[in-house]
């Protein structure tokens, strides 16, 4: 449990970001979360690496719901005292944080508070032996130091315990999980890390996310961009909704359009999709070109809408129920969205 939001078992595939705000700014850190939460993230997570950092989550634990994960490198004093500020979990590596005794500390002050801790392995940080062992990062490797590293929370008989393995390569990251799932029955924590800018960045995280979790793999995910993090939500989501794995949300069909077309499609589909997220029913809402193919080829959409000639159709399962100027289609469409309790 991380605060109210449980990771693994029957839970819900949870949601994580990550706050790129200056360090100490707790103003921009709180309207980033703000942000992050109305976009339908589940945990946030900031880097703690100073008393500025832990000032900011002291305050933010007081200003915001959402559970709160300390990002910590190398300083155990850190997770100690982010663990005092109220912090809902810890991230770490915990073979970089010092010694035994400073390990037993952190997981000694983990238990007594109730929090998990995630073990953060990522291509970067696999150890010179391992290295040398397999000549160059590998999924085995990945692994192999992962487990290395949750054995020193075990050997302190710690086991609130989640594993990330990321790497850029998507078909290493599939690998590593795949392997791991395997070998624990930890919960997993899924991402390609540096994927890139929203577009790529995007591809990469869905075939890398999607593969595993069309699998059953992973338990939560993060989605890591080179851009706002509400985008990795956005992302993230999409790609929960492409496998039906969401049941609290709206997902969007919508044709490519072609020359019987006769309305701005791509413009309306861009709308309702930034609308989308107020939608809090599992509803399938499509968006068509043209009445040939609209109400029929969407027949199973709960709600749709499409193109006549300068009106909207509005339909429900393939029966058109409505016709309203092309210009108020969008209204109409929310309209009954709104009669229908989605919003």
């Amino acid at each position: 449990m991380v605060g109210k939001v449980g990771i693994g078992g029957d839970f819900p595939i949870c949601v994580q970001s990550m706050l790129c705000t200056p360090n100490g700014d707790f103003d921009a850190a709180l309207r980033q979360t703000e942000a992050l939460v109305a976009a339908g993230c589940d945990l946030v997570r900031l880097a703690v690496i100073d008393e500025a950092s832990l000032s900011v989550v002291r305050k933010l634990k007081k200003a915001v719901s959402i559970p709160l994960v300390a990002d910590i490198q190398f300083d155990y004093r850190l997770a100690l005292a982010a663990i005092e500020a109220g912090i809902d979990k810890i991230r770490l590596n915990p073979g970089n944080i010092g010694s035994e005794e400073r390990v037993r500390q952190v997981v000694e002050s983990a238990k007594a508070a109730r929090i998990p801790i995630r073990v953060g392995v990522n291509a970067g940080s696999v150890s010179q032996a391992l290295l040398k062992k397999y000549e160059k990062p590998c999924a085995e490797a990945l692994v192999e130091e992962a487990l290395g590293q949750v054995r020193l929370l075990e050997q302190c008989g710690f086991y609130d315990i989640v594993i990330s393995l990321k790497a850029s390569s998507v078909p290493m990251m599939i690998e590593s999980y795949r392997l791991m799932s395997e070998r624990v029955e930890y919960p997993l924590h899924l991402g390609v890390t540096e994927a890139g800018t929203i577009y790529s960045g995007t591809v990469k995280s869905a075939v890398g996310i999607g593969a595993l979790l069309s699998c059953g793999i992973g338990d939560t995910i993060r989605v890591s961009l080179t851009a706002d993090p509400v985008e990795e939500i956005r992302a993230a989501r999409e790609i929960l909704s492409a496998l039906e794995l969401k049941k609290d949300s709206a997902r969007l069909v919508s044709c490519p359009t072609c020359a019987r077309c006769s309305v701005d499609l791509i413009s309306i589909a861009n709308q309702v999709t930034e609308r989308l997220s107020a939608v809090k029913k599992p509803l399938k809402i499509a968006v068509m070109g043209c009445v040939v193919n609209g109400p029929g080829e969407a027949r199973d959409a709960d709600i749709g809408i499409t193109g006549a000639k300068g009106e909207g159709l509005l339909f429900k399962k393939g029966e058109i129920i409505r016709r309203v100027p092309e210009a108020e289609i969008m209204t109409a469409l929310f309209e009954e969205l709104d009669k229908m309790g989605a919003l």
